[in-house]
């Protein structure tokens, strides 16, 4: 009989006792055994997130080698792939192996079925057996291991007419999309930083839908590759080049793109830090800015914003949006151009 589990996985918490797994120090990865509400997974790859991935190739000196190093001693010491630095993780692509008996008959998933999980990787118990392949342009990781997926844990079935490695490229970052389609009205002028990453791109195709005819949809980019490719795909209206931890030069440039008026709503979609202030100050006065990015900084962001007497309304990324996992798939079905891109960047 499989013992009785906490629906947020507090009973795999070892440390400290008492808070929820995605906080907690270290977490049981234990996968031999499962709890009665827990969905075990055979895992063929993660996605790990732009931020913490970034930061781990930064730290190895982009060494592949250095890369595996580090990732498997995080999951040694944590039982989980939470990166000590950025606090992000990711998410994972695998086949449901074994579903607990609470569970069995409850949900609309079988052993055997292929699911990408949609809470992060800084929860979830993870062991690595092997890593078999790193794609440093993708932030994908195939390896050999399990997971275990708690009662509460969002998950999505990989549909059948786009690839594994696509859906999940996409999956992984289904939360901007979606937020963008939920703050966005028609006739708003919206600002995407970081337009040209893999969040940035569905965030500008989102934006110029719900913006329609009578908005205004501005993508500031950093090189010289994605500028001319988001400028091709053409979801904005402008687009420019700009280092958006220099935040007084991107305030000048979309004053000047939008007559003064500045954003009505802004999404950051960085993974770097020390972006907050470029976001703020683009944003007029009551409106909003959405901070996706998981390099954000709290902090910079609520005391920069008081400091420069900014009203904005600031919203913290929440991966998880009602409807977030249809709604990105959507994208890839509605604009072929923007289906192929991901395939040549991405899958």
């Amino acid at each position: 009989m499989q013992k009785k589990g906490n629906k947020y996985g507090t009973h795999r918490v070892i440390s400290p006792k008492g808070v929820l797994p995605q906080p907690a120090d270290k977490i049981d990865n234990n996968a031999d055994e499962i709890y009665d509400n827990e969905i075990l997974i055979d895992v063929q790859t993660l996605n790990i997130d732009s931020a913490s991935f970034t930061q781990i190739k930064e730290q190895a000196g982009g060494d592949k080698a250095k890369i595996a190093e580090i990732m498997l001693e995080i999951v040694e010491s944590q039982g989980k792939h939470r990166n000590p630095v950025t606090g992000s993780g990711g998410m994972l692509l695998g086949t449901v192996e074994r579903i607990g008996d609470a569970l069995r008959g409850k949900i609309d998933l079988k052993e055997g079925d292929k699911v990408a999980t949609l809470v992060s990787l800084s929860l979830t118990p993870l062991r690595i057996d092997r890593i078999k392949e790193i794609r440093t342009a993708s932030d994908q990781v195939d390896i050999d291991g399990k997971a275990v997926l708690f009662e509460s844990g969002i998950w999505a079935k990989i549909p059948a007419d786009i690839p594994e490695k696509l859906a999940l490229s996409v999956l992984d970052v289904a939360g901007a999309p979606a937020q963008t389609a939920r703050l966005v009205k028609p006739g708003d002028t919206v600002l995407v930083i970081g337009a040209g990453g893999k969040s940035g791109l569905l965030c500008c195709y989102e934006a110029r839908k719900r913006a329609g005819v009578t908005g205004t949809v501005i993508g500031l980019t950093y090189g010289r590759e994605e500028t001319e490719r988001l400028v091709q795909l053409g979801f904005c209206d402008h687009v420019f080049a700009a280092d958006a931890r220099q935040p007084v030069p991107v305030m000048e440039r979309v004053a000047e793109l939008t007559n003064g008026e500045m954003a009505d709503v802004t999404i950051n979609c960085v993974n770097v830090a020390d972006t907050e202030m470029a976001s703020i100050l683009s944003t007029k006065n009551t409106g909003v800015v959405y901070f996706f990015s998981m390099a954000t900084s709290f902090t910079k962001a609520a005391l920069g914003a008081e400091g420069v007497g900014s009203d904005v309304l600031m919203i913290i990324g929440n991966g998880y949006t009602k409807g977030h996992a249809e709604i990105a798939l959507q994208e890839l079905r509605e604009n072929a151009e923007l289906r192929r891109v991901f395939e040549e960047l991405y899958a």
